[in-house]
């Protein structure tokens, strides 16, 4: 349970459930990470397995426990996976797009889950995927799609089997949905759409909850990306932006970054740009809410996004929020009316900044809409009931 937006969408999932209407299981592969806490109490916590804490830890660590067979395993996935990719001549760029042969190859030394008895429902909301097929007894299996298949680079025949394998396929999204049947065309009727749970109220509490003392003192113009360092979220882009900015005048201002990962190489871009006065890397924070708080507008500059769960969070916070036309965009945002969506470019992001900073009836129309719309949506959670057949 790493800090990120999907594991916060499952904590939003999991605080939803009414468990005097259902009782919840929740199998969680390593019990790790600092959401591990915010799991409610209501939610019965099963103890971590030995097998399934070694999918995704180092091989180094798992060799020394001699779990030998999932260490050979994941590299015979490794080296299936490279195969594949070589011999279509394709990049690989997305650190997940291998997680599908790794289960492939892991799942057979995996222990059975039958122990545990038969659920009404069984529910893969994360990665690893596919568990719930071959080691979990349920009457009915519904897993979730969080990311645009588009940039997945994976063999999809070999998958087909285990999506169509279950009862229900939850995505979060219209844009994800039809990315996803392009990948796996002719699992229409497995599809229900479920969209990420969020509470207005937990999210305002929590931004109150404490202060976000790095960004006090800022007298100009606060920008915030917030996000895992990766390929996906092209944080790179930020140090060419705010030297854009600064071209144009623009120099009152200073961008934050909160989250993990390695920011060495965008640190040598900061430094030949000179910009280090404005890109400041915070690292990652149990509680991001405050940080929105504090902020002018929220950025979100992803070459692709399933549905931003922190695009959302800052729209309840009511802040402006700018994010890249990425193929899913419009279903986060539609542009100038709760948000700006601006292309994937330095320039355009800088314009769009700019926009915004010198545009206030704009500015102040998308701010208006914010306050006066609710994103909260936590009767999503009927459609689990209904699936189940409790409501």
């Amino acid at each position: 349970m790493e800090i990120g937006g999907a594991e916060r969408a499952l904590l939003g999932l999991l605080n939803a459930i009414d468990t005097s209407i259902v009782d919840v299981d929740l199998f969680i592969n390593q019990h790790t990470g600092a959401f591990m806490k915010l799991i409610p109490d209501k939610i019965n916590l099963l103890p971590e397995m030995r097998g399934y804490n070694a999918i995704e830890r180092p091989l180094k660590q798992i060799l020394i426990e001699g779990q030998f067979k999932i260490a050979f395993a994941r590299l015979k996935a490794k080296i299936k996976y490279r195969q594949y990719i070589r011999k279509n001549k394709l990049e690989h760029k997305e650190e997940g797009s291998g997680s599908h042969y790794i289960m492939d190859e892991v799942i057979p030394y995996l222990p059975s889950l039958y122990y545990l008895g038969e659920y009404d429902l069984a529910i893969a909301f994360l990665d690893p995927p596919h568990i719930i097929q071959k080691k979990v007894l349920a009457r009915k299996r519904i897993e979730w799609i969080h990311t645009d298949w588009g940039t997945i680079i994976t063999d999809y025949s070999k998958l087909y089997h285990w999506w169509a394998d279950n009862d229900y396929i939850a995505s979060i999204s219209p844009e994800i949905t039809k990315s996803f049947l392009k990948a796996f065309p002719g699992l229409d009727d497995k599809i229900v759409l479920i969209e990420n749970i969020l509470s207005p109220r937990m999210v305002i509490e929590q931004s109150n909850a404490c202060r976000a003392k790095e960004m006090e003192g800022n007298n100009g113009v606060t920008l915030l990306s917030i996000g895992r360092i990766t390929y996906q979220k092209n944080f790179e882009i930020i140090p060419y932006v705010c030297r854009c900015l600064i071209d144009k005048g623009i120099n009152n201002f200073k961008w934050f970054i909160l989250g993990q990962g390695n920011h060495e190489e965008i640190d040598k871009t900061v430094i030949k740009l000179k910009v280090e006065d404005y890109v400041i890397f915070l690292g990652a924070r149990e509680n991001p809410y405050p940080y929105i708080n504090a902020c002018d507008i929220y950025l979100q500059p992803s070459r692709y996004e399933g549905k931003s769960v922190t695009v959302r969070e800052a729209q309840i916070l009511q802040k402006p929020v700018i994010i890249t036309n990425y193929p899913t965009s419009s279903s986060q945002i539609t542009h100038r009316l709760d948000g700006i969506i601006s292309e994937m470019a330095p320039k355009e992001i800088a314009n769009a900044i700019i926009e915004l900073l010198q545009d206030t009836d704009l500015k102040d129309h998308i701010i208006s809409y914010l306050q006066n719309h609710d994103y909260g949506n936590e009767s999503e959670i009927n459609k689990l009931y209904q699936i189940i057949g409790r409501r």
